[in-house]
């Protein structure tokens, strides 16, 4: 079968744990190469036994690699800053290049695959938000399709052991990212995030809180529609489950909210508390916000590719 070629920048864990998901499971996508910068990298170690080329010296090494003509999609797993410089170095080496963002960077447009990623397949770049959008901006957008929802706000709890430097260094992108995407993607009027690195041990499940205040609303409607958005989000992160019936909470005029940004808010406050665990392909369980990132990765890039070889295939026929 005619798969799509395709390399991962970022032999860490996250860059890893798609590799080997796409190994395993892709349709219509092929991981020939994987670079870092570590020569010592598990990641790098793995690739070369399950047969990816691999370099330890960043994009400059993948584009020496013979495998690289034959590359169309190359997925991003290393940090904000490093992406920038990635997609400017291999897009003069391969204008055509399509990349998959799995850093805040956000220089393409922000990707939520069950919310909006029909709307970006021909994108360049696609950036897939963060780990706590992936896991929540489905549940405001799936509010917003039947209320007008003015205010959302996320609060995304990880495991400490499953962040590491890259999640740390990029806790400011996380916030600011996450927070727009939620008003681009989720249809809220204001979005916030917050992350929250839990230490405790053993390590905990990622966890998600997401709150919306909208103008009214049917609550049948709402967790009807929430219901069918987490639905749709476990036919590829299968981990992703409510952890408890959704809550609402009416506010009447008297006793309106203060939203900085907005104002004083009367409406239909909803509560919905998620978890995500990891399908521990190479990653631990626990470590959800990592499985979730990868696994959306994955589901674009899996759909991109479907769409260049649906496209290969009529300019040929």
């Amino acid at each position: 079968m005619v798969k799509i070629k395709a390399a991962i920048v970022g032999s860490g864990n996250i860059g890893t744990d798609l590799m080997i998901k796409a190994l395993r499971g892709a349709r219509n996508l092929e991981v020939v190469a994987l670079a870092g910068i570590d020569v010592n990298s598990d990641g790098l170690a793995r690739a070369r036994r399950m047969g990816v080329a691999t370099t330890d010296e960043g994009v400059e090494g993948l584009a020496r690699l013979p495998a690289f003509a034959d590359i169309d999609i190359v997925f991003d797993a290393t940090s904000a800053a490093a992406h920038i410089r990635n997609d400017v170095f291999l897009r003069e080496r391969k204008p055509a290049l399509r990349m998959v963002d799995l850093t805040p960077a956000a220089i393409g447009p922000y990707c939520v695959p069950v919310v909006n990623l029909d709307e970006h397949l021909d994108a360049p770049n696609l950036n897939m938000v963060t780990c706590g959008g992936q896991a929540t901006i489905p549940i405001v957008r799936a509010a917003a399709q039947v209320a007008t929802v003015h205010y959302a706000e996320i609060v995304a709890s990880v495991s400490s052991r499953s962040a590491g430097p890259g999640t740390r260094a990029n806790i400011d992108e996380f916030t600011e990212t996450t927070a727009r995407a939620i008003e681009v993607v989720g249809g809220a009027r204001l979005g916030k995030a917050i992350i929250i690195l839990n230490p405790a041990e053993p390590p905990l499940l990622m966890r998600d809180t997401v709150y919306t205040l909208s103008a009214g609303g049917d609550e049948a409607a709402i967790e009807a529609s929430v219901q069918a958005m987490v639905a749709a989000v476990q036919q590829y992160v299968p981990g992703y489950r409510l952890k408890q019936a959704v809550q609402f909470e009416r506010i009447p005029p008297g006793q309106a909210l203060q939203i900085p940004g907005v104002g004083r808010l009367a409406g239909l406050k909803t509560s919905v508390f998620l978890q995500v665990e990891g399908a521990a392909h190479y990653l631990p369980a626990y470590a959800g916000n990592l499985d979730i990132m990868t696994s959306a990765a994955l589901a674009s890039g899996e759909r991109i590719a479907a769409r260049l070889l649906a496209t290969r295939a009529a300019a040929a026929a």
